[in-house]
């Protein structure tokens, strides 16, 4: 994509406006301490007057001992009738390894980075903008940094792989939950969770532990950019899964950079109907039938795998028909010498060797690792006052390795059936799943397949809505789908709440 000139994203973000109103309560004095500031922003004409909290929340165990700081910052809209029954929504990223910086100064927080209305990198250095995204309109929203994380980490002498694990991380950010919920006196505010990649793994597994550990029912549930069964998105030998569910993003794709047939090229969801009926369909059956193929059916598949994703029948057939993503991205502009994002595929990136089986590096990671970590470390210091001289840890390894076990884990994490139970278990929970065309990494596709496969009774399906969005992972980024994604967060907010008037 071609980039514009910044002050049009500039533009974008004129309706709404911010200020700070006060110095930091702490003055700074105290290193580490929470720092509370007082900021105005002004949304769709409307003034709105909130605290900011930034600091560490310390969790201990039953004993006393000191296990790890929580670093976090709460967004409270002031002036509330009763602050007590104000939704608050709890907000992470994944990874694992993600701080919440990108929910947080892309989606949902009152500020975001600068960035073109497509969602290209600007100049550096990086620039803040006011959020006309932002969802502080209908809820107050804390932004947690799981342990190893951000500023969050173990106290002296416990070890980070205490916290990395499935389980281990539900249970910690669990009684983080548990914890602020209790010090702020919200037990009785609507609550909700909302994350984004691996932070919906955390968020469905959440959801039941709060229930089970805690007898704390959330009302709602916003994933974004889902991924609940990895077995969906997982390219081993032996799982054909994949190959059948990413076909749709392929398709979507290689119609963004106009690689399709005329036929199908007007029209991107005529194309995708094509292909999610082909892809579980046909395709589906011929992946199952393996060697079984006969010769006439391996071409007529080659050939249509070839129209929906833009790529040459021959090298279809050079792939046993089976695309893996790291070839799709390489070989879908290869004669041009540039690659696709994974993130986001509207990205175009360029490799040192045109010839390779992979791409280098992802170009759509790529265009926000640097705005992103900039504005951050700038926004807590100089914004909130925060201050620390830690790294802060926007997606780091140290929380690897990684344990991926769960109850009902079969060879791959999934915590569908996790979610399930909690929906059972709370009848009146609803979940809203946000997801972009042109993610490669969580595909929207493979979702609606784990959806579908949950085992919900009909009443309960009807708790679960979703949104579309012509974007990426980071869909927010596209500032068209900000505004769309904060609607439909809204919508569900109110609808979720059962707050009585």
């Amino acid at each position: 994509m071609r980039m514009r000139n910044w002050m049009a994203g500039l533009c974008a973000v004129m309706c709404a406006t911010i200020c700070l109103a006060e110095e930091p309560e702490n003055e700074a004095k105290n290193p580490g301490a929470p720092s509370v500031t007082h900021h105005t922003i002004s949304l769709d004409g409307q003034q709105l007057s909130y605290t900011a909290t930034a600091g560490f929340l310390p969790m201990r165990d039953e004993s006393g001992e000191m296990r790890a700081t929580v670093f976090h910052i709460a967004y409270t809209l002031d002036g509330a009738d009763d602050p007590a029954s104000r939704p608050v929504t709890f907000v992470f990223n994944g990874g694992p390894g993600s701080s919440s910086v990108w929910l947080h100064m892309g989606a949902i927080g009152p500020m975001r980075v600068l960035m073109t209305d497509d969602g290209e990198a600007l100049p550096p250095p990086a620039r803040l903008a006011p959020n006309e995204g932002t969802w502080l309109g209908a809820t107050d929203l804390v932004f947690i940094d799981p342990v190893g994380t951000g500023y969050s980490r173990p106290a002296e002498g416990r070890e980070q792989r205490e916290f990395s694990g499935l389980n281990e991380d539900a249970q910690s950010v669990g009684e983080f939950i548990r914890l602020w919920t209790t010090q702020n006196e919200r037990w009785l505010s609507p609550k909700f969770l909302a994350g984004e990649s691996y932070g919906t793994t955390r968020a469905a597994a959440l959801a039941r532990h709060l229930q089970s550990r805690h007898d704390m029912y959330v009302n709602g549930i916003v994933l974004i950019s889902s991924i609940l069964n990895f077995q969906t998105a997982r390219f081993d030998v032996g799982n054909d899964l994949p190959y059948a569910l990413f076909l749709p993003t392929y398709t979507a794709t290689a119609w963004h950079h106009g690689k399709l047939p005329r036929d199908l090229q007007g029209d991107l969801q005529q194309a995708l109907r094509e292909s999610e009926s082909f892809a579980l369909g046909d395709y589906w059956t011929a992946l199952a039938k393996g060697d079984g193929l006969s010769a006439a059916e391996r071409d007529e598949i080659a050939r249509r795998v070839s129209r929906l994703t833009g790529l040459s029948e021959d090298y279809v057939q050079q792939a046993n028909l089976r695309i893996e993503i790291g070839r799709f991205c390489k070989e879908l502009r290869r004669d041009e010498r540039l690659t696709v994002g994974r993130l986001d595929s509207r990205f175009t990136g360029i490799d040192s060797d045109a010839a390779g089986e992979r791409y280098q590096y992802d170009p759509s990671m790529a265009a926000i690792s640097g705005p992103y970590a900039a504005a951050l470390n700038d926004y807590v210091r100089r914004s909130l006052g925060f201050e620390s001289d830690l790294p802060y840890e926007i997606l780091t390894g140290r929380v690897h390795p990684w344990r991926w076990g769960s109850e009902s884990n079969q060879g791959y994490a999934n915590v569908a059936e996790d979610l399930r139970r909690a929906m059972n278990e709370n009848p009146y929970l609803r979940v809203h799943i946000a997801s972009g065309y042109y993610d490669l990494a969580t595909p929207y596709f493979a979702t609606e397949y784990t959806v579908s496969h949950l085992g919900l009774e009909p009443q309960l399906r009807e708790n679960i809505s979703t949104s579309y969005y012509e974007s990426g992972h980071m869909m927010y980024i596209h500032v068209p789908s900000l505004i769309s994604l904060r609607e439909h967060a809204e919508a569900f907010i109110e609808e979720a709440s059962y707050v009585e008037d």
